[in-house]
């Protein structure tokens, strides 16, 4: 009971911190959205509101992960147009109110540790992303680099689409990104 509490806690954080950002992510809000007992924060979370957070991050960061890994094996391409459509499931479902857990604490934190425990999601998600369209057709370097590219441009279709309560910016962004793995991956291809 007390870890499903925990683990309730840890989602909610998530949730909030997509939708609410990081300032209004208050173990008040965490508290009200999941229900969990007052006593629960520190028994929990005795570090704080930036050990829960952390947390969400990690938690966010390995969602991610197994939804990129649930690909490996597939085309690049495949794995991009899956990439992207993870995001716009987010925009869509979500009336454009959330957005990215992890970007909402890199751009709102004075925290080292969360920044550095932001930076190392970023990076396992450049990581595999990279393994998967190495392994979908691409070279090393391309697949590092478009890794990377894939990330910081659909996180700031994400944002677009927010501002504009639209997936037009985000539609226009991942018409680019198919063009470019679809280029790169025929550059790959012999003759």
């Amino acid at each position: 009971m007390a870890a499903r509490t925990r683990q309730r806690m840890i989602e909610g954080a998530t949730r909030l911190l997509a939708v609410r950002g990081l300032q209004e992510t208050s173990f008040s809000e965490v508290l009200h959205l999941t229900g969990a007992p007052r006593g629960s924060i520190y028994h929990h979370f005795p570090d704080g509101k930036d050990q829960l957070i952390a947390e969400a991050i990690d938690f966010a960061g390995a969602r991610a992960v197994e939804l990129i890994d649930s690909k490996a094996g597939s085309s690049a391409e495949e794995i991009t147009r899956h990439f992207l459509e993870m995001w716009r499931q987010v925009l869509t479902r979500s009336d454009f109110r959330a957005g990215c857990s992890v970007l909402a604490v890199t751009i709102a934190t004075d925290s080292g540790a969360l920044l550095d425990r932001a930076a190392t999601v970023f990076r396992t998600w450049r990581s595999h992303l990279a393994e998967s369209l190495r392994a979908g057709g691409l070279s090393d370097d391309d697949a590092r680099g478009f890794a990377a590219v894939l990330i910081a441009a659909s996180e700031g279709a994400v944002a677009l689409s927010r501002a504009e309560r639209n997936l037009d910016p985000f539609d226009l962004v991942a018409g680019q990104l198919r063009k470019q793995v679809r280029e790169l991956n025929e550059a790959q291809e012999p003759g």
